[in-house]
């Protein structure tokens, strides 16, 4: 019984099987793929990379049209204003106004008053656009931060300048004085200049002097021509009542002889 199941299943050398099994039906189930969730299509359609276009030649597109801003009422006043302020006044001066209070403030104004002189506010859109259009355009890099003017009808420097001593909170930039601008050690300079006053009276004691020298040396030599004249004629008047008083002695001495 042994010897005949070993040679069933083993069989022997050289020997092939009359039959083979061949396995059929259906193939090795494989994994399948799950559907994408609905919020994770959504987040990949948001996040997915749009190449970005070709931009166009310089030149191929038009420029932009840029909208001229209409200015408003109030701009307009205001640089009217400045035009006014800048055409009456001789002096204009830009100070910085550094945090000054407004008890201060007021105090400053009635100083300034004294010599005729006023504070004025300007926004500096205003400032910058009135300035660009204008023969005043170096002024415009003086108007940084918060800035006043000091204006006055004449240039009353020596007094605003005293004025300021007392008010270290306002320090001063520049200034226009009679349509030249001035930094600020050019203004310390204008300060010390004589008044127009005393410049003039100067001016003419000197014209005057010069003039009363030139009239001197011109009639110095006539003056002495004619003294010279007055002496010689002087002396030809006193020679000739000599000469006869001579002459009438002359006969009594040969009488007495």
């Amino acid at each position: 019984m042994a010897a005949t199941l070993c040679s069933r299943l083993f069989p022997r050398p050289g020997w092939l099987p009359l039959a083979q099994s061949i396995r059929h039906g259906s193939k090795a189930v494989t994994r399948h793929r799950k559907p994408v969730h609905i919020l994770k299509k959504k987040l990949m359609a948001i996040t997915e990379y749009i190449p970005p276009k070709p931009s166009a030649p310089p030149g191929a597109l038009a420029p932009p049209t840029r909208k001229a801003e209409q200015e408003s009422g109030l701009v307009k006043l205001l640089k009217k204003d400045l035009q006014t302020v800048f055409n009456e006044c001789k002096m204009v001066a830009v100070v910085h106004n550094n945090a000054t209070n407004s008890e201060d403030m007021l105090i400053l104004k009635h100083r300034l008053h004294r010599h005729n002189i006023s504070i004025k506010f300007f926004p500096h859109q205003v400032m910058r656009s009135f300035l660009a259009g204008s023969r005043y355009r170096n002024m415009e890099p003086l108007f940084i931060g918060q800035t006043a003017l000091f204006v006055s009808k004449e240039p009353k420097v020596r007094e605003m300048l005293q004025v300021l001593r007392g008010t270290p909170q306002m320090v001063l930039l520049g200034a226009l004085i009679e349509n030249t601008l001035l930094s600020q050690q050019g203004v310390v300079g204008y300060s010390r200049l004589p008044s127009l006053t005393s410049v003039q009276g100067e001016l003419v004691s000197g014209l005057t002097m010069m003039t009363s020298q030139t009239v001197s040396m011109l009639q110095h030599h006539p003056a002495h021509l004619s003294a010279l004249l007055q002496q010689h004629l002087k002396q030809q008047q006193t020679g000739g009542a000599t000469e006869p008083a001579a002459t009438e002695d002359a006969p009594k001495a040969e009488e007495a002889a």
